[in-house]
């Protein structure tokens, strides 16, 4: 990894952030050397005064605080914070005055619409109030199928309002994977939608709908949102949007007073290996995490415009709109974010005044490829903060931002999973920012790199990702029957104890961290277990390669490294193009890294929030059945690595 930052904030900069601030009342100046890492030290050494601290700093509104910040127990999975607290998560994000903005609505037609806070506290107490009438209470859940769009959020709102557990996905989702998640947990109350646009197409969901509606008998009540036009012809057994809301004029929200670890969410496991897990996350876990991500590590503050390029089928659509508690705007985007043109994000950050963007690295990636240049076709002005998540920001990804998107400018590489709903690495705005590293691990958790026994590694050595403390969002349970064993046999019992990520990543001599992906993903030609990561960044950085997904192959007894590649078209794979990929990675990498083989393909399987499914391509190739395609955005693409010539 490079010595030198591609960035670094000046002394005001860091000094006005909440962080430091933050850390000033806590009695630690963090612009000293090892600043951050004494406040992290406190911050898992006394979980309690850190997450206390977090709760009065960040202005947690409850009617009651509770005895203890912190419930000790003999397991991890256990541990309780604030037990004996009330609060509700909607009363937390709807704070603030009537005239302040809370959320920005843009789509690829080049709409722009703003939403006060006294209009979503209207569109939310009419919907609180349908929902009641309805008989749904604590604990029921509410199920919303609709595109990112402001009635989206109300409609979350309104179910943590009165105590309601909410799930979402998104409408490019078929029927079974429909039905695979939300028929878990029975929803009570279905939200949808009649159709949608992305990339310029309509697509009608009306048939579907009527499927989903007839495999979830639990439904009482089925509402569509009339986004197409297509309301004339609604599906048998529903009721338009704007109906069922008639009879609930707009008045003052009551929010339901809540245990701290009343169910707020379920979200969803991709999938891509079995049935989705249903992830079953706690209100004020969930609040109290966001809120320290948010304020302390991304430095979103009051007035604030945040925009997160996602869909409600991903956990950063809950991330997104957890920034109302921090009294910022959403900034919500709908449709595809290549169209009408590749830049057309930065077109929505220069209008909407964004200061917080985040992407995935694919997108990124993509701008790269392209030869984008925003820091010349747009002003970008507002703009502190760029969060990439999704998959590894490989070195060159870091080095494009800087140079072709905004010089002066906090990238903060961030990475965590569905199931905290949240970061165990993150960013930190004040201090400098190396090419390929996320920066820091999350305050309050105890982020380890242990080797297989369970031993420490140092820094530039490879192994398990691992949290040894507990934290406010680790989740409740997986849904359903036996739900407490198998979320504790899911990410407790490889390192007993502990909480196992499942990402394989080492340490810097920064105090940063870098991912190369997966671990159960990893190679092992010759017994030696290597990251995907340090592959990708080398073979995508080809002009000639638009993506790439490499796996390991067992063959006589070894592991054979396998690289699938979809060229640029016009482009063959002739034996000077493997030459070169394969110099590249030799150079670059190790020559453990080398693929035996390498195949073009007409396309990669991605799942829907644009994650590259290697396990799934595993499978396809060693002649596995694929459990669940419908979590993939293009299924079809896995018949290209079914029985490949080359492979046999």
């Amino acid at each position: 990894m490079s010595s030198r930052p591609l960035w670094a904030p000046d002394g005001d900069q860091a000094a006005q952030t909440n962080l430091a601030r933050f850390a000033a009342g806590v009695g630690i100046d963090i612009e000293t050397d090892g600043g951050f890492q004494r406040l992290h030290r406190w911050s898992v050494d006394d979980l309690g005064g850190f997450w206390s601290a977090v709760w009065d700093f960040c202005g947690v509104v409850a009617s009651e605080r509770g005895s203890a910040s912190v419930v000790e127990a003999e397991h991890m999975a256990d541990m309780r914070f604030f037990e004996g607290a009330r609060l509700n998560f909607a009363e937390n994000l709807l704070a603030g005055a009537d005239d302040e903005i809370a959320m920005v609505f843009a789509d690829e037609s080049g709409a722009h619409s703003e939403t006060s806070r006294g209009e979503l506290r209207a569109m939310v107490s009419r919907l609180a109030g349908a929902m009641r009438a309805q008989g749904v209470g604590p604990g029921d859940r509410v199920a919303c199928w609709m595109p990112n769009v402001p009635e989206a959020y109300a409609v979350m709102l309104a179910a943590a309002s009165v105590g309601a557990v909410f799930s979402s996905t998104s409408p490019d989702f078929g029927t079974a994977g429909v039905l695979d998640r939300f028929g878990q947990i029975e929803p009570a109350v279905l939200f949808a939608v009649d159709g949608y646009v992305y990339g310029g197409q309509r697509f009608d969901c009306r048939d579907r709908l009527a499927e989903i509606r007839d495999g979830l008998p639990t439904v009482a009540a089925t509402v569509v949102l009339n986004r197409l036009g297509l309301g004339e012809n609604p599906p048998q057994g529903t009721v338009d949007f704007d109906a069922w809301l008639e009879p609930h004029p707009a008045g003052p929200l009551h929010f339901e007073q809540l245990p701290f670890d009343h169910p707020l969410y379920v979200l969803y496991s991709s999938g891509t290996t079995g049935r989705p897990k249903c992830i079953v996350h706690r209100a004020g876990g969930i609040l109290l995490k966001h809120l320290c991500e948010h304020q302390l590590h991304c430095d979103v503050r009051p007035g604030d415009r945040v925009l997160y390029f996602t869909t409600t089928g991903w956990m950063m659509w809950n991330w997104l709109a957890s920034a109302l508690a921090s009294g910022a705007a959403a900034v919500v985007w709908d449709g595809n974010p290549a169209h009408p043109s590749l830049d057309a994000l930065f077109d929505v950050v220069d209008r909407a005044g964004v200061t917080l963007f985040g992407t995935s690295a694919r997108y990124i990636d993509s701008l790269r490829k392209a030869g984008m240049s925003p820091r010349l076709t747009h002003g970008l002005g507002t703009l502190r903060t760029i969060c990439s998540t999704g998959s590894p920001l490989s070195p060159d990804g870091f080095n494009y931002v800087y140079d072709q998107v905004k010089a002066d400018v906090h990238l903060a590489s961030i990475s965590g999973g569905t199931d905290l709903c949240g970061c165990l690495v993150a960013g930190d705005p004040t201090s400098p920012v190396f090419s390929g590293e996320i920066q820091r691990p999350a305050l309050g958790l105890d982020i380890e790199v242990l080797d297989g026994d369970g031993s420490p590694l140092g820094p530039g050595q490879f192994g398990e990702l691992v949290c040894s403390s507990p934290f406010p969002s680790q989740p409740l349970r997986f849904w359903g029957e036996g739900g407490e064993e198998r979320y504790r046999a899911a990410y407790y019992e490889r390192f007993e104890g502990r909480w196992h990520q499942g990402d394989y990543i080492c340490a810097t001599e920064h105090g940063g961290f870098v991912i190369s992906g997966r671990s159960d993903a990893t190679l092992n030609p010759g017994g030696v277990r290597i990251g995907t990561a340090e592959i990708y960044r080398l073979v995508d950085a080809m002009d000639e390669v638009v993506e790439s997904v490499v796996v390991g192959q067992p063959i006589d007894g070894d592991t054979r490294v396998v690289l699938f590649v979809k060229l640029v078209e016009g482009v063959p794979l002739d034996d000077a193009l493997a030459a070169a990929i394969r110099a590249a990675i030799r150079t670059g990498a190790t020559p453990r890294h080398v693929p035996a083989v390498i195949c073009a393909v007409d396309d990669i399987p991605r799942t829907r929030s644009g994650k590259t499914v290697e396990l799934a391509v595993r499978d396809a190739v060693r002649g596995r059945p694929i459990v669940n395609i419908e979590a993939l955005a293009n299924p079809e693409a896995l018949d290209y690595f079914r029985n490949r010539p080359e492979l046999a």
